[in-house]
């Protein structure tokens, strides 16, 4: 009996300590299945030389990440949860019906839960205006568009314990009141694929399959003016080799194929650099015998779209980065520039206004001093050949559609990026974020005045005299 006893928990043992013993194995990943890095072996001391005090807590995050058979691990497990339950077993991805997975990113958006305040909602279209009226002036064309949640689209397969909706508004249809107001150039997606008989989203993925990407990028283009191939009547080839990011992350050792579509009449371009995929965050590409030069700042979604849009100018330049830096536009000597942005990431449009220099606004009307603390200055930084000022005004001095300017020095007012401010009791609709050129600031003492505008009235709320040694 003793013998069975000591057979048995030699077996026991054996198997707890596999995983340890397969941890080498594991040595050369980096990122996991679920789309994140992997934590990385603790060490002993911090870079001050002092005892690493968190070692052990690091040390368990680390196995748990390199563990041998995690991956199979963490598939057969979502397995069961999702076949058996119908539940997910990754924290970014909802299990619909019928096998459909959605990002767990977008389910704010299609319960209408944390809709952003009206004042964050002006805050991206004012921006967006403010954007297009500058390219405006410089001759370059300007569009902006969202691409949907796939539930914003297709949520009929959403469980059923995420479909208690808090109101059928959402973000984006809240948005559009104020882009229209702004006169901003603006591509609804959403209205493009709703009228559409079939889906154009990958089940297992949460973006559009290339066809929805030809819709998309169709009606960028003839929202800019520029001749382009209408795919519609385009003959395709259907392969099923195409692998859904939720896909990967819920069952990495289970995966399925999908239906992809390729035109016969594929795109025709060129990368200018080694390129890894359409993911890599600057991208430059050249099409031969085409004329214009375009700027792209988009996302994932934007993935599939390039090849597209690459194909009709002469060269283009697709950027990731964010926030947008608009001196982009210059060194491609662009005449088009498109912002897409995938309608889960409104929010971050709020709080992430373009690297874009302020204008010097033409103003004759009269500037009273209304209050001397209804504002105030937050940092003020340099920023390649500019300075960046931002700073936010007191709630009850602000109304939807309060516009904000700053005046440097007694003379020169400008025009500043209204923004949103995360804080750690909430989030601060009222900031701003001014960029300027340190050639228009002076040595020693600067005098900046944060202003509103009433009518034909601008009311400073704040002064401030910045001493020589900030402005570097």
């Amino acid at each position: 009996m003793k013998k069975w006893s000591l057979l048995y928990c030699v077996c026991f043992f054996a198997l707890c300590l596999c995983p340890f013993a397969g941890i080498a194995l594991h040595q050369g990943e980096s990122v996991s299945s679920e789309n994140r890095s992997l934590a990385e072996f603790p060490k002993l001391c911090t870079e001050e030389g002092n005892l690493n005090m968190d070692w052990l807590s690091q040390a368990g995050d680390y196995f748990q990440d390199h563990f041998a058979f995690r991956s199979k691990l963490v598939t057969a497990n979502a397995l069961v949860q999702g076949k058996l339950f119908g539940v997910s077993s990754a924290s970014g991805v909802i299990q619909g019906s019928d096998g459909w997975l959605y990002y767990k990113d977008s389910l704010a958006d299609y319960l209408g839960s944390d809709l952003l305040s009206e004042r964050s909602l002006f805050n991206i279209a004012h921006t967006l205006g403010i954007i297009q009226r500058n390219l405006e002036q410089r001759g370059v064309d300007f569009v902006f568009t969202v691409a949907p949640n796939k539930n914003s689209l297709y949520g009929e397969h959403m469980p059923y314990y995420d479909k208690v909706k808090v109101t059928d508004d959402n973000n984006l249809r809240r948005l559009k009141p104020f882009l229209e107001a702004e006169g901003v150039n603006y591509v609804d997606l959403s209205e493009a694929f709703q009228s559409q008989p079939e889906v154009l989203y990958h089940k297992k993925d949460s973006h559009w399959n290339n066809k929805g990407a030809a819709l998309a990028s169709g009606q960028i283009l003839t929202a800019l003016g520029k001749e382009h191939i209408s795919y519609e009547e385009e003959t395709y080839e259907v392969r099923k080799d195409f692998v859904g990011d939720l896909d990967q992350m819920l069952y990495p050792e289970a995966l399925t194929l999908e239906e992809e579509i390729y035109y016969e009449n594929e795109p025709q371009f060129s990368y200018v650099q080694e390129v890894e995929s359409n993911f890599d965050p600057r991208i430059n590409t050249t099409s031969p015998g085409k004329e214009g030069s375009l700027v792209m700042y988009r996302d994932s979604f934007g993935n599939t779209l390039l090849p597209f849009m690459a194909q009709v100018y002469g060269s283009a330049y697709f950027s990731r980065g964010v926030p947008y830096q608009f001196s982009d536009v210059d060194t491609c000597q662009a005449d088009a520039v498109v912002i897409e942005r995938a309608e889960r990431f409104l929010p971050e449009m709020a709080a992430a206004p373009p690297v874009l220099e302020g204008s010097s606004a033409a103003w004759e009307g009269e500037i009273v001093q209304a209050v001397e603390d209804g504002a105030s200055l937050n940092e003020m930084k340099p920023w390649g050949t500019t300075m960046q000022i931002t700073g936010s005004v007191l709630p009850e001095y602000l109304d939807t559609d309060t516009e904000i300017y700053l005046r440097i020095n007694g003379t020169s007012v400008y025009e500043a990026f209204p923004m949103n401010i995360e804080l750690d009791d909430g989030v601060d609709d009222g900031g701003f974020c001014l960029y300027i050129g340190t050639d228009k600031l002076q040595q020693g003492q600067n005098t900046i005045e944060v202003m509103i505008k009433n009518d034909n009235t601008m009311e400073v709320l704040f002064i401030n005299q910045i001493q020589e040694e900030t402005i570097k």
